[in-house]
């Protein structure tokens, strides 16, 4: 399915549910992508070849498709500090395009697929190391449209967070749960999936409300013309409850949903299973 972003008029997503900016020297997105990095330089080459949980991918496949990303997301976030945020998702297909993408790089030996990784992350982080306030306020590109360079980094997070558990698990590896990763991640999955949606001409349920645990994490999500997630679970909305990361998993069509989660949570799904062609 070809992408619907929005670029003109109100930004499709806002947030106060998470802290866009860093919340310390060390950004959680920089974070995961250096403990990947580490991961990866201690798998065997069978390992590297290995399926992962991303249909017809191996490892190999994923870290290549992480490489073609982190280059996007800087120069999405160059443009947009320069005040001329790019247009080029408007002809992409999610479902299609990163496997031809994956597929047009020859490069097998796991030694240069991970030295590709390493330094498209050296190039993603270094743009993002030294914004300030203004810059993570600027409007850049993401798959939804014009966000704030925090929500677009905020998407490669949860993208690059997944992507890790897609090559872990399978591997009987465990990823280690950082808490603001976990938090940010699960927020992010709600969100987009609806903002996807209204570009699909889908509609779902105007109000829900997530409350997870381990680590706590509460929220609603407000869905019109566009889509707004705030802190703390509004009373009386359909609540989807369960393990942080479970719940993440499920929004990110991962996993099933929890068991006993309300109709109207399965249904947001709906925006993310279109654009990757997926069934919920």
């Amino acid at each position: 399915m070809i992408l619907s972003p929005r670029y003109d008029g109100p930004t499709i997503l806002t947030t106060d549910a998470t802290s866009a900016a860093p919340r310390s020297q060390e950004l959680p997105c920089a974070r995961q992508r250096r403990r990947l990095e580490g991961v990866l330089g201690e798998l065997t080459a069978e390992q590297w070849a290995s399926p992962s949980r991303c249909e017809g991918w191996s490892v190999r496949d994923v870290v290549v498709h992480l490489t073609s990303v982190n280059a996007f997301w800087a120069l999405s976030a160059r443009q947009g500090v320069a005040g001329t945020p790019t247009r080029f998702l408007g002809a992409f297909d999610p479902a299609a395009t990163p496997s031809q993408m994956v597929a047009g790089v020859a490069t097998t030996d796991p030694v240069d697929v991970l030295a590709d990784f390493v330094r498209s992350n050296d190039g993603f982080l270094g743009t993002i190391a030294a914004f300030g306030d203004d810059e993570w306020a600027a409007l850049a590109e993401s798959p939804i449209g014009h966000v704030s360079i925090g929500l677009m980094v905020q998407h490669a997070l949860w993208d690059s967070w997944i992507h890790e558990r897609d090559i872990l698990l399978p591997l009987g590896l465990s990823q280690v749960e950082e808490p603001d990763e976990i938090e940010s991640c699960l927020v992010y999955a709600a969100a987009v999936s609806p903002a996807l949606g209204i570009g699909f001409g889908l509609e779902c349920a105007p109000l829900l409300a997530v409350d997870a645990t381990g680590p706590a994490v509460g929220f609603t999500v407000s869905v019109g013309a566009a889509v707004e997630v705030r802190a703390a679970a509004a009373a009386g909305a359909p609540c989807l409850t369960g393990g942080a990361v479970e719940v993440a998993e499920a929004l990110s069509l991962r996993a099933p949903m929890p068991a006993g989660a309300p109709p109207e949570w399965t249904r947001l799904r709906d925006g993310l299973a279109t654009a990757f062609d997926a069934p919920t």
